[in-house]
């Protein structure tokens, strides 16, 4: 079995990494792309969330449902 040498980054980790990241070395156009990533994952996770939703709200109708 292989192990990992290197332990796995917390959860959020990445997130608190890009709060600390300093801007100023950023042109005008690299902080438009990094926007552009940023709000490509806000999207990205906004559907993980719709989708959690609507499985849980298929489940809670599944288990609560009376005839």
């Amino acid at each position: 079995m292989f192990e990992d040498l290197e332990p796995r980054p917390a959860r959020g980790a990445p997130l608190i990494d890009l709060q600390r990241e300093d801007l100023d070395g950023y042109s005008v156009e690299g902080l438009k792309e990094r926007i552009e990533g940023l709000q490509a994952e806000i999207e990205r996770s906004q559907a993980a969330i719709d989708g959690k939703s609507s499985q849980r709200n298929a489940a809670d109708a599944l288990f609560n449902f009376r005839p």
